[in-house]
């Protein structure tokens, strides 16, 4: 009987460890992506509300600065993604802050063209979109890895389409791209949340390994947010 009782007592820890693990591995990757999201918000805003959002732009397009700071953030996503097993943890940490401070450089321009008012409901928009689907993918039991490569090829497309409307100017396909975007990076959310579970289930949760794959994922969700706001304000923006 005792046996029986350690048996038990045994298998209800091991259930309870398989279910912290990813829990722990996820509020981590949330706090680094929440730690992005309150460094752009504030850079954003400091940039955009002052002379300095200027530097960016010429009067013929961007500046130096400007490019710089539109071509950077990717080339420390490139950076900290091939560079996972080089890197520390704690040199991925400096990468992804200067990502997210350059990023709030690059969407301080937003205050150039939306109102503070519009910008702070979309936000609230987004968040509550975001938090919904974060849920929805952590909670369900539906494999989503098919419907995540379908909204990967969907990402491929409206990137391929934006770069095809910068030279043809439609505000009609602009529009469209932005509806699907809303559609594509709110679905994304729900998939990375799951796939960000599985991970989480499958390291050793403390390890400077799983810390480096937490920042990883925190990247995948920041840049799914930001998308998503991006869209929702292009939508529903009301300009200044």
């Amino acid at each position: 009987m005792d046996n029986k009782n350690l048996s038990q007592n045994d298998q209800e820890i091991i259930l309870d460890y398989s279910k912290s693990v990813p829990a722990n591995f996820l509020s981590n990757v949330f706090s680094y992506m929440a730690v992005a999201l309150l460094l752009s918000g504030v850079v954003a805003y400091w940039w955009g509300t002052s002379d300095l959002v200027y530097s960016l732009y010429t009067e013929t397009g961007l500046s130096a600065l400007g490019w710089i700071v539109m071509l950077s953030p990717l080339a420390f996503i490139l950076l900290m993604n091939f560079g996972i097993n080089k890197f520390s943890q704690f040199m991925l940490t400096v990468f992804f802050l200067a990502f997210a401070t350059l990023m709030g450089m690059s969407l301080s321009s937003i205050f150039l063209v939306y109102s503070m008012g519009s910008i702070a409901i979309t936000f609230g928009v987004t968040a509550a979109t975001f938090g919904t689907m974060a849920v929805l993918g952590y909670t369900t039991k539906t494999d989503l890895t098919k419907f995540g490569s379908i909204l990967i090829m969907g990402l491929i497309g409206i990137v391929i389409a934006s770069l095809i409307n910068m030279f043809v100017g439609s505000s009609t396909m602009d529009y469209v791209i932005s509806i699907l975007g809303v559609l594509i990076f709110t679905g994304l959310t729900a998939y990375d949340v799951q796939r960000l579970k599985r991970i989480g289930a499958g390291v050793e949760y403390g390890t400077e390994t799983a810390g480096k794959l937490a920042i990883l994922g925190a990247t995948s969700l920041y840049l799914n947010f930001i998308n998503l706001f991006m869209f929702l304000l292009r939508i529903f923006g009301s300009r200044e």
